[in-house]
């Protein structure tokens, strides 16, 4: 395939891809992720013909152009698309298939010096997000996806999605109980707790932590409820205090107390003495 047909399937593939591209020339000029993959395949056939000052020299340049750092012997399939491109760094031995997506600060990186296979390895249609970093030799198969953020250090299977620190699979269930999602915000409320990291569906493996606690905690107030009225109704008296209410709004006014203190400080310095 020539130079120019490659150019115009990669503006092609970011059509697709993101729908803030309005014309081949704003794409031409205005994304830095696209000048870096472009950049990269010189250099990368610069390395290849063993010229390495070179290649890198042309790297260093693509990164203070660009922001996103790609070492010229990685190997980067068709489509490939770095979405807002800064803080994107790529290592040596990094193997990228075909339309794959990495955002924003995402890193390819190894996570040992010594030499040979040190970087991970990218099938076809993966999706990298903001912020993520995938590290060492490790494979993540076609169709993996990596939540913003994550760290990812082992391998992932064919079509699955990896979110945490580490990384860890997730699925997510397509038909919820309605009464169990209302359960829980219900609870969420009860203990001053805000819902919004339990909604059904939401992957994180933290908030489905969360919605587990939630979970327990109304089962085990249900099973004290029935034990108390069995006691009372034997003549025990017992679960006669309600128990204590959390108020939000006491940490609010700590905090107001903290931050007018520390006004009241600034207030009082004189700078010109």
């Amino acid at each position: 395939m020539g130079v120019i047909s490659r150019i115009r399937e990669d503006i092609q593939s970011i059509y697709h891809r993101d729908p803030a591209a309005r014309s081949a020339l704003e794409i031409l000029l205005n994304y830095p992720g696209m000048h870096a993959i472009w950049m990269h395949r010189v250099s990368h056939k610069l390395w290849m013909a063993k010229f390495y000052f070179l290649a890198r020299c042309l790297s260093t340049f693509a990164r203070w152009a660009t922001g996103v750092e790609i070492h010229p012997g990685a190997v980067i399939g068709r489509r490939f698309f770095i979405d807002h491109g800064m803080g994107v760094v790529i290592g040596e031995t990094a193997e990228i298939g075909d339309d794959c997506t990495l955002y924003h600060g995402v890193t390819l990186g190894g996570t040992t010096w010594k030499a040979g296979k040190r970087h991970p390895t990218l099938g076809n249609n993966v999706v990298i997000g903001a912020g993520a970093k995938v590290l060492g030799p490790i494979t993540m198969h076609d169709g993996a996806r990596v939540g913003s953020n994550s760290v990812v250090v082992k391998d992932v299977p064919k079509d699955t999605t990896v979110v945490g620190i580490p990384g860890r699979a997730v699925t997510v269930a397509t038909v919820q109980s309605k009464e169990k999602s209302e359960r829980r915000n219900a609870m969420a409320k009860k203990y001053g707790f805000d819902a919004y990291a339990v909604s059904p569906d939401n992957p994180d493996p933290v908030a489905n932590a969360i919605g587990q606690m939630l979970d327990h905690m109304h089962l085990m107030d249900s099973k004290v409820a029935e034990l108390c009225q069995a006691i009372q109704g034997m003549g025990g008296a017992v679960c006669t205090e309600r128990l204590p209410q959390l108020d939000v709004g006491d940490f609010c006014e700590a905090e107001l107390a903290a931050a007018e203190k520390r006004q009241q400080a600034l207030d009082a310095f004189d700078p010109e003495i």
